[in-house]
């Protein structure tokens, strides 16, 4: 049984081309390495396989008979592994994110995923809070903010993917509705928050424009998830602190608009959580690199 396929990769590729400088190229190796593979295929099999013919090295009749069976049979063995690839990714994969991104950010384009690799069924968990992965069955987690890499386990691998700006969002309408010149107009509406800003609330964004009389503003409008943020002010109802990705159909076709481009001092960093030994690694993978692909 022929042992060294390596060679048989060689022949192919230098049969096709007729020439083991272009098969030297495709292969990334130097000439004298294809020159060499081919002599001790030759010598193995008891046959010569190529002549110089000019700059060509033809092939002889027993070089046109193994041609005819190796690019096949390689083809063939191309298509199992790619099988093998295929099996390894179909299945579940369980993810966890936030229900603003969830809603507002994923699920728009996971259709896009799904033509991809209809193989790979999407599990999606909404949840703000820095559940255990393993105890909760879940493959990765979306996560964002400053504690991220605090709060997760060194047995999970923590893989930072970017950051983005926290910007205040109010409705077209209610920004030409308002004499809006300076950060410290904004208090002349209605400051919708999320019950538990964390990092990115509004009293650190008006501290860093130099505006204190937020202090004493009444009007305040409290919700659980950024995307009830956003439907309010896409209403009309204020403004709020918000990473433009959630909101950028809307910012595009002029619905919503950010008054003042003046970041929040904390931008939102954004990181995937994961087993690295997950037995799912793979699908874990090819769902990760489409993500990491994607503008956000």
């Amino acid at each position: 049984m022929f042992k060294n396929i390596n060679l048989l990769v060689t022949f192919e590729c230098a049969a096709r081309h007729q020439s083991y400088s272009l098969a030297a190229a495709e292969l990334c190796i130097s000439q004298a390495a294809v020159s060499q593979q081919m002599r001790m295929l030759e010598r193995q099999l008891g046959q010569r396989l190529f002549v110089r013919v000019g700059r060509q090295m033809q092939l002889t009749q027993a070089g046109c008979t193994l041609a005819e069976h190796t690019g096949p049979a390689l083809t063939m063995i191309g298509h199992g592994i790619n099988s093998l690839r295929q099996e390894e990714l179909a299945g579940e994969l369980s993810i966890s994110s936030t229900q603003a991104f969830n809603t507002l950010w994923l699920m728009p384009r996971l259709q896009e995923f799904a033509s991809l690799y209809p193989q790979i069924r999407i599990r999606l968990h909404s949840s703000a809070s820095f559940e255990d992965l393993r105890h909760a069955r879940i493959d990765l987690a979306i996560r964002f903010g400053t504690q991220v890499e605090k709060h997760t386990p060194t047995t999970l691998a923590c893989e930072y993917f970017g950051a983005s700006p926290v910007l205040p969002v109010c409705s077209a309408q209610l920004a030409a509705s308002l004499p809006l010149k300076t950060p410290a107009d904004l208090l002349a509406t209605w400051l919708v928050t999320l019950e538990q800003p964390g990092a990115y609330d509004w009293p650190s964004w008006f501290e860093a424009q130099q505006v204190v009389d937020y202090v004493d503003h009444p009007h305040w409008t409290y919700v659980n998830s950024t995307d009830m943020a956003l439907s309010a002010v896409a209403n009309g109802h204020g403004v709020t602190l918000a990473v433009p990705y959630l909101f950028r159909r809307q910012l595009d076709n002029g619905e919503l608009v950010i008054p003042f481009q003046l970041p929040h001092p904390n931008p939102v960093k954004r990181y995937l959580v994961y087993d690295p030994n997950s037995a799912r690694i793979a699908r874990l993978q090819t769902f990760m690199n489409w993500l990491k692909a994607q503008e956000i």
